[in-house]
């Protein structure tokens, strides 16, 4: 979801001046490159937890990374919940919570992807309030956003002592690195803003071989994400130069790695670098700048049409790109630039990136017909990141010419 709490970019109109705050996440440190089961064993040991309960989706608990993770806690491993689903489901939480309340967890680890980390994150809301059945999260969601910006609930009210967690990525979403969740309402088919400082990591993991059983449709996916994550910060009208220096840096990374990482998936200095990307894609968003259209479509992608996660951004960034060219055409040439390709389009290039990847181009790839875009683009006004667009949406027949880009 994206971006610093608190955080905003302005233009001054007296001055024609950026003005804003550039927020910092409460994280206290990311280990990169070192085994993830020492590594959380020895965070949990510095952060002196003694109970620590794991989170976690079916697929990554049947890996070898679980295994070691669960193993080098030893005894301070006090139970595990495997039923994280995508999209970060309201009922995942709630269970989740259920089982860590149970346990008397004081550390929740979440290894996965950020489907699994974005809904444990809520369920350390979840915990704080005490919350016990789906529609206790109500009162708990992100405010109406204002200026691209989502205040968190003033109804969230940690503890002293509140339970904080540890991230252990296995996928490129940079869910970890932002104290915001997106967590799905099954009841409406939406996808719904939950934020507080508190509920970003203490602890981030970058451990290339946590990777390691990660698809490779899903890994090169989730990247995608990261070039999404990088290119509409880079796009948008509040960039300033600490967003140039980490989004460039980060596509100049992605643009490289993600290839070399398909012809090559063995290679872990290829791993990192996708994980350094990531990153630096994701490290603009505590500078107050949000993303655009293309996160925001791709929330209602995902909540309402069960789009994975990362084939919302291969589907949706090249025509957003092309329909914001009127406003932003200047800063679409740093996302060519950062490709090493200044004379062509960034869609093409992003486009030219998915098809080499051999991901979905179009929304019929993914199996969204043209019947459901009159609804994708009715909840799609809901989504701060649509009201945050370069090019200004003030209704669905706007978004509908969007989605007409990408059938």
């Amino acid at each position: 979801m994206g971006q610093g709490l608190g955080t905003v970019v302005v233009l001054d109109e007296e001055t024609s001046m950026l003005s804003g705050i550039h927020g910092h996440q409460d994280i206290e440190r990311v280990v990169y490159g070192k085994p993830a089961g020492a590594a959380v064993r020895a965070e949990a040991e510095r952060l002196g937890a003694k109970r620590v309960f794991v989170t976690t989706s079916k697929s990554v608990a049947q890996s070898p990374l679980l295994a070691d993770v669960v193993s080098a806690l030893g005894n301070r491993h006090v139970g595990t919940y495997a039923g994280m689903t995508a999209h970060s489901p309201r009922p995942c939480v709630i269970e989740g919570a259920k089982l860590a309340r149970e346990a008397d967890a004081d550390l929740v680890v979440s290894v996965g992807g950020g489907s699994a980390i974005d809904a444990t994150k809520v369920m350390l809301i979840a915990l704080w309030q005490n919350a016990t059945r789906v529609e206790d999260l109500d009162a708990y969601r992100a405010g109406r956003p204002k200026e691209g910006a989502a205040p968190p609930s003033q109804a969230i009210r940690p503890p002293p002592e509140a339970i904080r967690m540890i991230a252990v990525p296995t996928t490129l979403s940079a869910a970890e690195f932002n104290a915001f969740a997106g967590i799905t309402d099954s009841r409406y088919g939406i996808k719904e803003s939950f934020g507080h400082p508190l509920i970003v990591p203490r602890v981030i993991v970058l451990d290339p071989a946590a990777t390691l059983a990660t698809p490779m449709d899903l890994m090169l996916s989730t990247g995608l994400k990261a070039v999404d994550h990088a290119v509409e910060r880079l796009c948008s009208q509040q960039a300033h130069p600490f967003v140039t220096g980490t989004a460039v840096e980060a596509l100049k990374l992605l643009a490289r790695a993600l290839p070399a990482h398909q012809t090559k998936p063995d290679d872990m200095e290829t791993r990192l670098d996708l994980q350094f990307g990531m990153w630096l894609a994701i490290g603009a968003g505590t500078s107050g700048v949000g993303v655009g259209a293309s996160h925001g479509i791709g929330h209602v992608l995902g909540a309402a049409c069960h789009v994975p996660h990362g084939h919302t951004s291969c589907v949706m960034l090249p025509s957003v790109l092309r329909w914001n060219l009127p406003v932003n055409a200047d800063r679409q040439r740093r996302v060519s630039e950062a490709f090493g390709k200044p004379d062509t389009p960034a869609a093409d290039l992003v486009a030219g990136l998915v098809a080499a990847l051999s991901l979905p181009r179009r929304l019929a790839d993914v199996g969204v017909a043209k019947d459901r875009f009159r609804e994708i683009a009715e909840k799609s006004m809901h989504d701060r990141a649509v009201l945050n667009n370069p090019r200004p949406i003030k209704e669905p027949a706007q978004v509908m010419e969007i989605l007409e880009l990408a059938a």
